[in-house]
């Protein structure tokens, strides 16, 4: 059973999807079905995108059906992600298309693109009961060897997909954080009507004293 203690708590209602997801680091050892598999990956490709490019890609591996995929996802990851990633039963790398196909031209916003499809992604993953976790800590290098990516597609990231678990079953030193709640920042910190702020002699990312 996974811990619910760290649901997002929001200045102003959102959809119970959004408070809910999270970024588990403890899995259980459930596998996830390809029909729910093909509904999370359906949901990304559903998300905006420029000039409807759609420019996202995914390989996924999963401990289930394809084995031999997973560990070489897993071996793409820094120690610090391999010590609980292992639990996993489905990892996934997102590849963002560099260039728009009706023209070949460079795509500026083909990660951005690519992060909305996770986003809905994980949304989705949410109202089936799973939970996804989105990681940087790998290498975008091994991971285009290990699976012969071509040039004009860019590497973006790693994540897990799988049926969350008790906080308990990740070690020691990672249970805080799987424990901790859920912040976020105020709306005053990033939402901006009319103009940017202007402050003078201070960052408007720094702390007011």
């Amino acid at each position: 059973m996974s811990d619910l203690t760290n649901v997002l708590t929001s200045e102003h209602p959102i959809l119970p999807q959004l408070t809910q997801r999270r970024s588990p680091r403890a899995y259980t050892s459930q596998p996830v079905a390809a029909e729910a598999l093909q509904q999370l990956f359906t949901a990304a490709g559903s998300a905006a995108s420029c000039f409807g490019e759609q420019p996202w890609r995914f390989i996924v591996g999963s401990k289930a059906t394809s084995p031999e995929a997973f560990e070489k996802i897993l071996a793409t990851l820094g120690d610090f992600n391999q010590v609980w990633v292992k639990d996993a039963p489905v990892l996934a790398i997102s590849i963002a298309k560099t260039t728009f196909s009706h023209d070949n031209n460079p795509n500026a916003w083909a990660r951005h693109d690519v992060g909305q499809a996770v986003a809905t992604l994980a949304i989705q993953a949410v109202e089936l009961g799973l939970q996804i976790h989105q990681m940087a800590g790998f290498s975008p290098e091994a991971a285009r060897t290990a699976f012969s990516i071509p040039a004009g597609y860019d590497v973006v990231a790693v994540f897990t997909i799988g049926y969350p678990s008790a906080a308990a079953t990740v070690p020691d030193a990672l249970r805080e954080r799987e424990l901790a709640p859920r912040t976020r920042k105020p709306l005053a910190e990033f939402m901006f009507e009319g103009g940017w702020p202007q402050l003078q002699n201070e960052r408007y990312d720094q702390a007011p004293v």
